[in-house]
């Protein structure tokens, strides 16, 4: 084997490698150079339960005792009165789990703030707002996710983007159906 052909084989491995440790997260990218942003959401609901209830159905896992089915979902690194670390896991096709790390910020009873500190692209702002309405509440989601190098920047964001909207509009069903369940228990 010639050696430019064992570096060839030797930087498509690293390659592969690279890409396989991004796409888990194990690896973030974040040189800040050529950084593009691209909208999440909005998604918005009409949840038949008070902000109060939708809020300690979202604040539960985090700031109380995380449920045992949760577990292989959510980790919290460390908990604050108002604000934890919390690794989050999310399973892809192949078997592969993605582990993102966030920060969340809980301001009772109508906001909570999300920022990435580790995960597939090195920047994710997201925010659940919840007003009341008719009865019930308003609840809109809305972020921003961010990656680098320009082109491939927004070719990486335009992968991720969706998966990352997918996974969140299933989190905020599951909210929406405890919510409404406890608010009519």
């Amino acid at each position: 084997m010639t050696t430019a052909r064992a570096r060839l084989i030797a930087g498509a491995g690293l390659l592969t490698a690279g890409a396989a440790l991004v796409t888990r997260a194990g690896l973030t990218l974040d040189i800040g150079i050529g950084r593009r942003l691209r909208p999440l959401g909005p998604i918005a609901l009409q949840i038949a339960a008070p902000p109060e209830v939708v809020f300690d159905v979202i604040a539960a896992p985090y700031l109380g005792r995380t449920p045992r089915a949760m577990r292989g979902k959510l980790e919290v690194l460390e908990r604050g009165s108002d604000l934890v670390l919390a690794a989050h896991f999310t399973p892809l096709a192949g078997g592969l789990t993605v582990t993102t790390v966030e920060t969340v910020r809980f301001e009772r009873p109508h906001r909570v703030s999300f920022r990435l500190v580790k995960g597939p692209v090195p920047h994710v702002l997201e925010r659940y707002e919840l007003e009341p309405s008719n009865g019930g509440t308003s609840f809109v989601y809305t972020g921003e996710l961010g990656a680098d190098l320009w082109r491939l920047g927004a070719w990486w964001g335009g992968i991720v983007g969706p998966s990352w909207e997918r996974t969140v509009a299933a989190s905020l069903a599951a909210i929406q159906a405890e919510a409404e369940r406890r608010s009519h228990a």
